[in-house]
Parts: C-alpha cells; sequence; structure tokens
C-alpha cells in the first residue's frame, strides 16, 4: 500500500481527516514540504477556502510540480472539496490557473431568483454511482455524503464522472482519470460511507 500523506498548505480538515484515516486503521503523514512527497504512494489533496489562495499555497510550498510529478510515478491522488477543484483547468472563483491535472472547468451555482435552493449548498446529499470504480460500490444502498460548496467541477468528458448528486441540477461529485480521484464532498464528515471511500482509496 505505501505511506499515506496528506498534503498540509493550511487550507481542509486536515486533522479531521488523519483521524478518520487512524480510525479505520492507517496512518497518515501531515506532509508540508514538497520535496518530501515522492516517498508516498497514496496523496490525499484536501482543501477549503478560495481557489486562488490554494493556488498560491501550493505554489508557494512547491507542490504545483511536485504533484505532477508523483502522478506521472504512478502515486494515487485524492483531492477533497477545494482540493479537488485545485486538480483542474481553472475556476470562476478565480483568476489564476489550477493544477490542470483533470480537463475540467469549475463553475457557480447558478439559481433562477425564485428558487429555494441556497448558495452554498450546506448539508447531506445523496451520491448515486455512474460507472463502476474503485471507490464508490456500484449498489442499490443509498450513499450519502457531507457537502459545503459553491461550485461544482464540470469535466469536459462526462466519462470520467464516477459520482453524481442533485442540487438544482445533477453535477460531478466525484470523477477519477486514471490514478487521480476528485470527490466534492468531505469523506471525513460522512461517517460510514465516507470511511469506506477512504479505506477503498488507501487500500488501491
Amino acid at each position: 500500500m505505501g505511506e499515506i500523506a496528506i498534503v498540509n498548505i493550511g487550507l481542509g480538515n486536515i486533522s479531521s481527516i488523519q483521524k478518520v484515516l487512524q480510525t479505520i486503521g492507517y496512518d497518515a503523514h501531515l506532509v508540508g514540504d514538497a520535496s518530501l512527497l515522492d516517498k508516498y504512494r497514496k496523496i490525499i489533496l484536501p482543501g477549503v477556502g478560495h481557489f486562488d489562495e490554494g493556488v498560491r499555497r501550493l505554489d508557494a510550498n512547491g507542490f504545483l510540480g511536485a504533484l505532477s510529478m508523483a502522478i506521472s510515478q504512478d502515486a494515487h491522488i485524492l483531492g477533497i472539496c477545494l482540493g479537488m477543484q485545485l486538480l483542474c483547468h481553472n475556476s470562476e472563483e478565480g483568476k489564476l490557473p489550477g493544477l490542470g491535472l483533470i480537463d475540467a472547468d469549475v463553475k457557480k451555482f447558478r439559481f433562477a431568483p425564485e428558487s429555494k435552493l441556497k448558495v452554498p449548498q450546506m448539508g447531506w446529499n445523496v451520491v448515486s454511482t455512474a460507472r463502476e470504480n474503485p471507490l464508490l460500490p456500484v449498489n442499490t444502498e443509498e450513499q450519502r455524503f457531507y457537502f459545503v460548496h459553491s461550485y461544482k467541477v464540470v469535466p469536459a468528458d462526462s466519462a470520467i464522472t464516477i459520482g453524481t448528486a442533485n442540487y438544482g441540477e445533477e453535477f460531478c461529485a466525484a470523477f477519477q482519470q486514471g490514478n487521480v480521484f476528485g470527490v466534492q464532498f468531505h469523506p471525513e464528515k460522512s461517517h460510514r460511507f465516507g470511511m469506506e471511500l477512504m479505506r477503498r482509496f488507501v487500500e488501491l
């Protein structure tokens, strides 16, 4: 399985993610030095906050190149919430380019004035498995995860979508492109479904 790294740029629920992994029997290291990333085979990129701030912090800490290198060396990457969005080309939230590791853009939720839906989406939502994949099982049991987000990932090719949710419209809640994964929800806040997803990722 190899060692597990949680990228620490000061954005995201890094201690919560580490505790969930410990609960299910795995040790993970908080990594703030990008030069150490090459020894890890499972890398989690969490994030909460503004897109451009996430890009700036990744760049300032040397992670932009280090993450690309890790992927080329067959490490598995899991982006969570803002971390998922940072893997894409760009976001309507900011002006800086993202990592560009996934062919997707990030768009804001926009609803008609008469809509009762609020932005951000905050709370539990059902995620439906879009196709067979290593993280989300294809079964009849309803899978619920916890979301907090105002923006959604829009892939250029919908074939990379592995999970969808509905909030006024169907959107990509999870993707996979090769060894790169992203989830818009917070598995560390999603109880047994989140723990199962994290277990599946670290056992890839």
